[in-house]
């Protein structure tokens, strides 16, 4: 279970973070929602939770005026005409961990809702106040987008305001202009990935995993695995009941924020910085060589050793192939939209020069 409306309030007020209550109703709508809030001066949201084919995850939130274009927003992600759609419930109640119409910034409270990427309008910086809902929809709240801010980088999220009504043509010489707000981490929900077979793509070792399933998984690789899991879950703040545990890389830590240097650095607005992580060439073969070995460390076990014997090799070489081939080209695609991206970029500043 996630954080509670009360416990975000807290935390807010904690954070020095002035908002003002406004209770309701359980509203599902914007339309319903504005029933009660909506004669209050300010930027009102919607909020859409998405993924990608490549089960990376998104919150997007507009302003309720601004029209949202998904087919033209995934373009400028680089991820093709088709490459969003709205996530399913069972990833939302497992990774936002909130219930159906409470999708908004403040989901991402939740660490096991850390590597979720988050756009937001920037029509809202315009607006001296923003309405969201806590974690609940029985009550919005409002609050500046400096404190908003201010709450968004105390979870470790640089704020990210884009023109979502932007339509740009993205082509050889138009590269995708958010690609650099593409999530490095992927998000696959223990149940779906095993009853629905993730689209019959199989994922990466970015992996959200029930705890007492991954646990067990790690047990047989390296027991001593077992204690650093201890260690990194006692590190979650007071308050948490987190049911879910990141696994990143192979290794647990639910604080996403230690995988800052390879997470796109979202400073700024189309800014060539937004996309040097991605292009560091050391960060992304550290990356690609992470992700092998926690491939064949997942597939040689106790069970399977005492099945195969001799014969696990071939069979850890095919099932790691099988696995890494989605991801890999994934990586590489992405790298080479940012490098692309970061060499177009330089190019028109080059051109501003005297």
């Amino acid at each position: 279970m996630g954080y509670t409306k009360e416990q975000l309030l807290a935390r807010l007020q904690e954070l020095g973070i002035a908002f003002e209550s406004y209770e309701h109703p359980v509203v599902l709508t914007v339309e319903a929602q504005a029933k009660y809030v909506g004669h209050v001066e300010g930027g009102h949201s919607k909020n859409l939770f998405l993924k990608d084919k490549k089960h990376r995850l998104y919150v997007v939130s507009a302003m309720t005026t601004t029209n949202v274009d998904l087919k033209v927003l995934s373009q400028r992600l680089g991820l093709g005409k088709s490459g969003l759609r709205m996530a399913p419930e069972e990833t939302l109640k497992e990774v936002l961990q909130v219930p159906l119409g409470c999708v908004t910034p403040f989901a991402l409270f939740n660490e096991s809702a850390r590597s979720v990427a988050l756009l937001l309008d920037h029509g809202f910086e315009k607006e001296k106040r923003v309405f969201f809902h806590p974690l609940s929809n029985d009550m919005t709240i409002s609050l500046t987008t400096n404190d908003l801010d201010k709450f968004l980088r105390s979870i470790g999220k640089e704020p990210a305001y884009v023109d979502l009504e932007a339509v740009l043509s993205v082509g050889k010489d138009q590269p995708p202009d958010l690609a650099g707000h593409v999530p490095m981490e992927v998000v696959i929900v223990s149940n779906l990935h095993s009853e629905q077979g993730l689209d019959n793509e199989t994922g990466p070792p970015n992996i959200i995993l029930r705890e007492n399933e991954t646990s067990k998984h790690k047990e047989k690789i390296n027991p001593d695995i077992n204690s650093t899991k201890k260690t990194s879950v006692n590190k979650k703040e007071t308050g948490t009941v987190g049911s879910t545990v990141t696994v990143i890389d192979g290794k647990f830590n639910p604080e996403s924020n230690s995988t800052k240097k390879m997470s796109v650095d979202k400073k700024g607005k189309d800014t060539i910085g937004s996309t040097a992580a991605v292009t560091d060439v050391r960060e992304l073969v550290n990356c690609i060589l992470d992700k092998t070995t926690a491939a064949v460390l997942s597939e040689i076990t106790g069970d399977a050793i005492e099945q195969h014997g001799k014969d696990l090799g071939p069979i850890v070489a095919g099932a790691v192939r099988k696995r890494l081939v989605p991801d890999m080209e994934s990586l590489i695609m992405l790298f080479k939209n940012a490098a692309y991206t970061q060499g177009f970029t330089s190019a028109i500043g080059s051109r501003s020069l005297p």
